[in-house]
């Protein structure tokens, strides 16, 4: 089956994937982004959150948001 995955790390691409029957999201992005961890990702389907174990289905639409950036700076507070 296929499903849209929409990657925001980086330069960010979107394309349509095939993925087997009965592949969780949790196993989805561990194939697809294995230099991330799944906690370090805003995940969503269908522009909605889901858990680890949400099964994808033919047609879901996969976004993957890295909510940590490496090398980025804490903002100051009280300036």
């Amino acid at each position: 089956m296929q499903v849209l995955f929409i990657n925001n790390s980086g330069a960010g691409f979107a394309d349509y994937v095939d993925v087997a029957d009965g592949t969780t999201i949790d196993k989805f992005i561990s194939e697809r982004l294995p230099a991330h961890q799944a906690d370090d990702l805003l995940i969503r389907v269908d522009r909605q959150p889901v858990p680890r174990n949400y099964v994808l289905k033919e047609g879901d639409r996969v976004s993957a948001t890295p909510t940590k950036i490496q090398g980025a700076a804490r903002p100051a507070i009280g300036i």
